[in-house]
Order: structure tokens, then sequence, then C-alpha cells
């Protein structure tokens, strides 16, 4: 599915994290909140050990109850749309053709989903004529009564004229889709002059049948007529190709896009707005980008790896993109990331929008791969329930690994998969689920770390162990034998045992089907011409397996490695590893593909031996990272000046975070190192890390540098630099900050704020009170906690106005990070106001989001 929208606290998440398998302790710098049956315990599950008193770990889910996939009664094979729109009422006037037929068993009645529907009529269609059915309708499901038995060999139509209303549906969602009313006016009267008139869908996961009628299941698959008739100055998207445009007599104009492929119909779309359309192609077919007419100049740097990335994924697959076109749209208020609808991908604006400055600090092509791979995983073939979600979102996940190996390098790559494993670990704290959940308590839950980011992980480590070659000619027969259809995980595995000839029931019984992750702790030693190589897995494994864990052990002699491959199958298991001398360096799964929270024991020298001889990014980080206690010693403080010229960005910023606070030997040649990094490195990201670390030293005046890089082309560096010059203002740099209060950049919005809150004064009111209105919800997760910091600095009187927006966006405000923030604004308001406290206690009450609501009581 869907680029998920993290939230702000995930999105705060950078390096360094402690190496790929130990789960984020860190946060932001503000407050952040803390029809098969189930599968059979695999014989590798530990049997539950005989105790008086058993501890349940936090991170254990309720039971819930069982889902099965939604049985098939009918199948809908066709959809035909003529809709019209009123923008004043935010309606929907449609009729629909619906063509399906009784799957096996002879049916005389269909049921349709259809939500919040005014139903104007339906009727039979047969040989041209019209005959009316009997129907009854609860806003939910419409449920038809038949002129007749209809075998599974007789397809029939029926026509239904309705009107959808999504306004009047009930709120839902969940943190990766905020709201599930399908159908969404944006400034629909016009009355917000800094916003267009838009329309768009969002159909996943029962959203289309909020604006059409239909069988809203995944294990559906039709192809679709879908006819919009709009104003003349609004373009359309939808599914498909554009088969016909003609202007009507009123002044609108009906354009009727057609797919002849069929889709599940959660992925069907419709968009409508003033854009321009930036056109491009790939092997004969439409690659266009729908964007505002004042970011067409923006569209092809932004979208323009889009071709290549047609044909990186098409040759890798082994399968060319099968659909008619490609077009992606950039839409207003959008409630997720991104949405993978068939040939039209949607996108919000605050993932993927950046001009030609913004992306100097970091492109799109994460959600841009993420949801192109989606057009084969997701797409042409789709998991039969929400149970299979990680046959989507695993593979989507692991569509941005591949495309940064391809274009950007295995390092980078690499670090991209290490921030992926932090998010899954931190998640993982306080909830672990079987990727494959045959139990939940809605399917909204699917949508979380373990379908997206372990999901991804896990296809990695299943990668390395049957080798590319496998890995990809697997893919290619999964996606061949099961194209334009649903499937379940079996399918999957039964791919790669046909071409690897290999029984993998272990792998997919304790990666897919059983919860959790290793927890492993490695020791060597060395005697008698052998490493003595010591493993445990240290997890619970009362409710988590035993794991086995094909690894790669590196062993170093004269600075020439060995690699031994070992299967771990115990919870506690002794290796022995041939060595002619005692080895520089013994490293445990030095391929960096396990995903474990991992300690090893190793000496210091070992650890400088492994920086200088690391074959991965991921090596070299972790002996960083472990490293940087021991920075007093000359030989780490060596290590860290090295990697400050390496020549990975990721890399080089990595040691410049080490380094902040340094205390070492040489401590003014690694100031001025890092004073010519923080100057002069070609990363944006990088010379934002070395200001950022030169802030930290205290009694040093580097005011010099930051008032430079108030000039820098990278919206990060220049963010970098008010936030350093936030705690040691210099007169030189005051007017330069206070000139860029209209920049709209977050990183310069959320630099501001911060700076603000102390060298902030009565004129800046007004500029809080204008990005509440302007900024994205992670920008404003900070900036509402920044500004109830600032408006300690004012007199109590000036505060009203604010306050009562604050409180209306910790009550309302439909994204649960920006409320959370408001909150937490408030919150710091109270200690001197307590006529607040009230207020927040009723904020309390009236939360529904169980999220906050545990966020809430633990700031009790």
């Amino acid at each position: 599915m869907k680029y998920p929208a993290l939230g702000a606290f995930a999105l705060a998440i950078a390096l360094p994290f402690t190496l790929l398998g130990q789960p984020s302790k860190s946060g932001t710098t503000k407050k952040s909140p803390p029809h098969k049956a189930a599968p059979a315990e695999s014989a590798n599950s530990p049997k539950p050990a005989t105790q008086s008193i058993m501890v349940v770990p936090n991170w254990l889910p309720p039971v819930n109850p069982v889902q099965p996939a939604a049985t098939l009664l009918h199948d809908v094979l066709d959809t035909k749309l003529d809709v019209r729109f009123d923008w004043a009422k935010q309606w929907l006037l449609g009729t629909a053709t619906v063509t399906v037929r009784p799957h096996f068993y002879p049916q005389t009645q269909l049921v349709l989903d259809a939500k919040g529907f005014d139903v104007k009529s339906v009727k039979l269609v047969s040989g041209g004529k019209e005959k009316t059915l009997n129907y009854q309708y609860d806003k939910r499901r419409l449920s038809i009564t038949l002129d007749r038995t209809y075998a599974r060999t007789e397809p029939y139509q029926v026509r239904i004229q309705y009107v959808a209303k999504p306004n009047e549906l009930p709120a839902g969602g969940s943190t990766a889709i905020r709201a599930s009313k399908g159908l969404y006016f944006i400034n629909p009267l016009g009355t917000d002059k800094n916003k267009p008139k838009q329309i768009w869908t969002q159909g996943e996961t029962e959203g289309s049948s909020c604006w059409y009628p239909t069988i809203d299941r995944p294990n559906q698959r039709m192809t679709q007529e879908i006819s919009m008739t709009v104003e003349q100055q609004y373009k359309t998207l939808s599914n498909g190709l554009l088969i016909s445009s003609k202007k009507n007599s009123d002044g609108t104009r009906t354009d009727t896009w057609k797919q002849s492929l069929p889709h599940a119909p959660y992925l069907s779309m419709m968009a409508v707005g003033d854009y321009a359309i930036v056109n491009d192609t790939w092997h004969g077919k439409a690659v266009d980008y729908y964007v505002e007419p004042q970011n067409a100049a923006d569209a092809k740097p932004l979208f323009g790896q889009t071709p290549q990335m047609l044909d990186f994924f098409s040759k890798k697959l082994g399968v060319e993109y099968p659909w008619e076109k490609y077009s992606q749209v950039i839409v207003r208020d959008y409630i997720s990331g991104a949405m993978e609808n068939t040939s039209a991908t949607v996108h919000g604006t605050e993932l993927v929008l950046k001009n030609r400055r913004q992306l100097i600090d970091g492109n799109s092509d994460d959600v841009i791969a993420h949801e192109l791979i989606h057009q084969w995983f997701g797409d042409y073939v789709t998991s039969e329930s929400w149970s299979n979600l990680p046959l989507n979102e695993a593979f989507a996940n692991y569509g941005e690994y591949l495309w940064n190996e391809f274009k950007y390098g295995r390092d980078a790559a690499d670090l991209w998969s290490y921030k992926q494993a932090a998010l899954y670990f931190e998640e993982a704290q306080g909830k672990r689920e079987p990727l494959i959940r045959y139990r939940y308590a809605d399917k909204e839950d699917m949508f979380d770390r373990h379908s997206y980011q372990k999901g991804g992980q896990v296809l990695h480590m299943l990668r390395s162990y049957v080798g590319d070659d496998a890995f990809f000619t697997a893919l290619n027969r999964y996606l061949t034998q099961h194209k334009f259809s649903a499937v379940e995980i079996a399918e999957l595995r039964v791919a790669f045992e046909e071409v690897t000839g290999e029984d993998l029931m272990w792998f997919f019984d304790q990666w897919f089907l059983q919860r959790g992750h290793p927890e492993v702790a490695v020791a060597h030693s060395y005697a008698d011409g052998k490493v003595t190589l010591r493993v445990v897995q240290k997890q619970d494994t009362l409710y988590q397996p035993v794991f086995r864990l094909p690894v790669t052990v590196t062993t170093w002699v004269n600075d020439k490695p060995t690699d031994h491959r070992i299967v771990i199958t115990k919870a506690s298991q002794t290796f022995q590893l041939p060595a002619n001398q005692k080895p520089a360096l013994v490293q445990f799964d030095s391929d960096k593909t396990l995903l474990a929270e991992l300690t090893e024991e190793k000496s210091q020298d070992e650890l400088v031996y492994q920086f200088y001889h690391a074959r991965n990014y991921l090596s070299k980080v972790q002996a960083i990272t472990e490293l940087k206690p021991k920075v007093a010693d000359l030989n780490v403080s060596s290590v860290m000046r090295n990697a400050l010229n390496d020549s990975f960005w990721g890399v080089r910023m990595t040691a410049a975070e080490a380094l902040r606070r340094y205390r070492g030997p040489e401590g003014g040649a690694v100031r001025k190192d890092l004073e010519r990094v923080a100057s002069t490195d070609k990363s944006s990201r990088v010379r934002a890390a070395a200001i950022s670390t030169l802030s930290a030293f205290q009694n040093e005046d580097y005011g010099k540098v930051y008032t430079q890089a108030l000039a820098d082309s990278s919206y990060l560096v220049m963010g970098a630099a008010i936030t350093a010059l936030t705690k040691s203002p210099t007169a030189a740099a005051q007017p330069r900050i206070e000139a860029l209060r209209n920049e709209k950049n977050p990183s310069i919005v959320s630099a501001l704020s911060t700076y603000f809150t102390l060298n902030g004064n009565i004129d800046q009111y007004q500029w809080y009170l204008a990005q509440l209105d302007d900024a994205d919800a992670a920008t404003l997760y900070q900036l509402l906690q920044d500004f109830g910091t600032y408006m300690l600095r004012i007199p109590a009187v000036e505060r009203d106005k604010a306050l009562k927006k604050m409180e209306q966006m910790a009550r309302t405000n439909p994204n649960y990070e920006v409320r959370l923030g408001a909150y937490h604004g408030l919150r710091t308001l109270s200690e001197n106001m307590p006529t607040l406290k009230m207020t927040l206690a009723d904020i309390r009450s009236k939360e529904k989001d169980e999220r906050l609501i545990g966020i809430y009581n633990l700031l009790q």
C-alpha cells in the first residue's frame, strides 16, 4: 500500500544508531511519545517453560479475532462510472454500471459495499433494456434482490444511480492513512486563497466504496472506465488511458479514462484540479507528472528518475512494467504519504514536493521508487487479504533498497537499510507481531513498521541466503505465475522453493509467521589454532522462537579475510573456526544482513582494525559507534579523523556526529577538521552535521562559520547554522536570520522556531501564528512546543489568540502528532498559567486516539 506518513517522531530519527541490530534509544530533541486458520506452531518453536509466575512482555499483543480472507460469492468483472461533482455540498453524483458473475455457487442476491450514499435507483441491464430491482440499504451495504438465480457461467450487469456524501461518514483511519472517507474535496468553495480547489480519492483499505458501489475487498479484480464531468479549467486523472475528452454545452467537459487490465477496487482513483502536466515517456508509454502550475519547472528534477526506475525494475524483475501508462500527481492535504493506485500514483506534498534547491539536501527517490515497484507488488499481484499485507508493503519497502543500491551504490543502500531497521526496532520495544497476521483488531493495524520496515529487512535476508540469481528468478516466477491475481504468503514460499529446490518453511515460519527477532550475544577466544565462537540467543523464547540463523563469520589473519558460513540453531551454541594464528579481527555477520539485536565482545584494537578493513558501510559505522566512548585514545581519534575523509558521505556524517563534545588528544586539530568539513564538504548533510557538532563545544567561538553558513545553498546547512546560533547569537547574524522569516522550507522554519524561543520578543508573535496555518505536520509537532516556550517570554495579555488556536489544534487537528505538539505547548504554558490545567484535562478526556491516550497517561 501507500507510503506511510510516519509521525514527526519517526521522521526525526537520525544516525547514529547502534548497529543494525540495536533499537534506537534516541528520539527527537523535543518531548516524544513513547479464512485460514492461524498458522500452527513451528516444530522449531520453543515449548513454554514451567514456572510459577509468568512475566508477560509489554510488547505482547492481546489475542485478537481471526481475520479470514473475504469469501467470494461474486466476482466483480468490470465497473463503469459516470460522475460529476457538487463542490458546494461536497457530493459526487454518480451512475455505476457494475458487471459481476457468481464465483462458484448460484446466487439470487448481490451485496455491494456502498458507504454513505443516497441510492436513487437500482436496475438490471440486459439487452439494452433496464429492469428495476428491489434492494435493501443500511448506508453501508447495498443488498440487491436479483430477478432470478444466476449461475457462475452467467455474468450480468446492474446499474445504480446514487449520490456519495463522504463528509457524512464517521471518522476513521490509522497511522499510515489518517482518514477513511474515500473522496476528498480540498478548498471546495475557494475561500482559501493560498490553496487550490482539488478533488482526489484514497481507496486503501476500503475507501473506494465511499464513492462508488463495489465489492471492496483486495481479492477482487476488475477492469474499469470512469467518466468525470468537470469545469473546463480543471485537469483530470484516473487509472488507465484517457480515451475521450468532450466539451459539453453547459461549459463543462467530460473526460473518460479506461483501464483494460484488471486490478483490485481499492486501487481505483480520481484526481481533479488545476494542474500543469509535464510529459515524459518510457518504451512508448506516457509517463506524466501532474503538479500545480507554479511547480512545473521542478517536476522533471523531482520525478525525472522515473523512466530509469521503470527500466531498472522491469529488467531486475524480468517483467516489463505491465500497465498502459504511469502518472504521478501531487495533491494538497493528503491523508497519507503516497498511494500506488494502478498506473496513477498520488503523492502528498509533505514527503515528495521539493524544488531544485531543496533537492540539494536529498531527493524523493525513496517514495517514488516505493510506489513504482508497487505496480508489480500490490497492483499486478495483490495480497488476498490485509493479513498478507507484507506481500505488498515489504516488497515496496525493499524496492527502495534496490533502487538505492543500483543508483547510488551499496553504501547508500545500507545506510537506508540501517535507518529502516532502527524504525522497526523502535516499534518492537512496545509491539511484536508476526509479519503475516491472521489475527488483528482492525485491518488498519497492519500498516505498521512490521509490514513495511521489518518486511523489507526480511526480504534482504532471504536474498542474502538464496543468492541474487535465485532471489530474482523466484520473484519473476512469483509475478509471472500469479499475475492479475490475489496471493497469500504460501505462494511466495512455493516460488522460492521451486527455484532453489530447498524446503524453506523454516525461513518463512520464523520470519513471516512468528513474532519478534533474535537478540544475539557473541564472544570469541583463540587457542590451539582455533577460534572458539560462542553465540547465545537471549530473546524471550516463550513468545518468540529460537531462530535458525545462517551467518557469515569472517576472520582476518595477516590482513587476509576468510569467510566461514555457520548455521545457528540453538539458544546457546559454540563453533570452532580454523586459524593458523590469532586473528586481528573476528567479525560476526560480516555482510551485515541479519535483523537482530547484536552484542559482540570486541577489543578496541579489533574495532580500529575493523574500521580500516571494513568491506561495507555498516561495518564502518559499527566501529565508529562503538569506539566513540574511547576517543581519548590517539588511535581512536585517528579513526574519527580518517572517517571525516571517507569517500561515502554517510561515514563522514557519522564521524562528525561521533566527535560531538570531543575531549580527546589533538583537540585543536580535530576542531579544525570539523571547521573544514562544515565549510567545504561536498555533502550538505555532512556540513550540517559538522556545524551541529561544533555548536556543542563550549567556550569556543565559531560564529564566523555559522554566519557564513547562513548563505549556504543548502537549507539544511542554513537551518543547522541558525540552530547553532540559538545559544550564541552574533550581531552580524541577527539581521540575516530575521531576513529568513519569509522562508517556507521546513529546515528553516524549524530552526527559526527554536531560535526565537531564546532570542525572540513580541515581534515574532505573528510569525508563529502564520506558521500554524502553513507548516507541515512534522514541522508543527516541534513548532507548537517551541511556541509554548516562546510565549513565556511575552506578556500574558498578548497570548489569547495563540492559546485559542493551539487549543483548537490540540482538540481537532487530523494529525495526531500535531495534536500532541499542541498539547505539549499548552502544557508548557500551564506552568505559569494554572487555568490551562483544566483545559488540558478536558482535552485528555475527549481524545479518542489510543496512541495519544497512552501518551497523555504517561504525562500525568
